[in-house]
């Protein structure tokens, strides 16, 4: 990690939903599912470094412009960044009914 890129926290809820996406893509092809795992976390590394990359998320209720979300291979990623850490919330395919939080 370079010297003032924020620390990155994967909360215990975007783990599962990681795993399962690996899960759900592996059953067809575990090299898409990899393919798709690596450039999440690719991306988050990537926002990582220049956390306000990516919009403010709009499903947030009474967002302060900490939590912010990106799109990557039809998943929704949620990031909070505050205090120099980056925490992943969560993760949901683009064709599920959105969850406001």
């Amino acid at each position: 990690m370079v010297k003032g890129t924020p620390r990155i926290v994967w909360t215990k809820m975007a783990q599962s939903h990681l795993k399962q996406v690996f899960e759900h893509i592996g059953a067809d092809s575990p090299q898409n599912a990899l393919k798709v795992v690596t450039d999440i976390t690719d991306t988050v590394e990537k926002a990582a470094e220049y956390p306000d990359a990516y919009a403010p998320d709009k499903l947030k209720l009474e967002n302060d412009g900490t939590f912010r979300a990106f799109e990557k291979h039809h998943y929704r990623v949620s990031y909070r960044y505050a205090k120099g850490v980056l925490r992943v919330l969560r993760i949901r395919h683009t064709k599920m009914k959105p969850k406001y939080h």
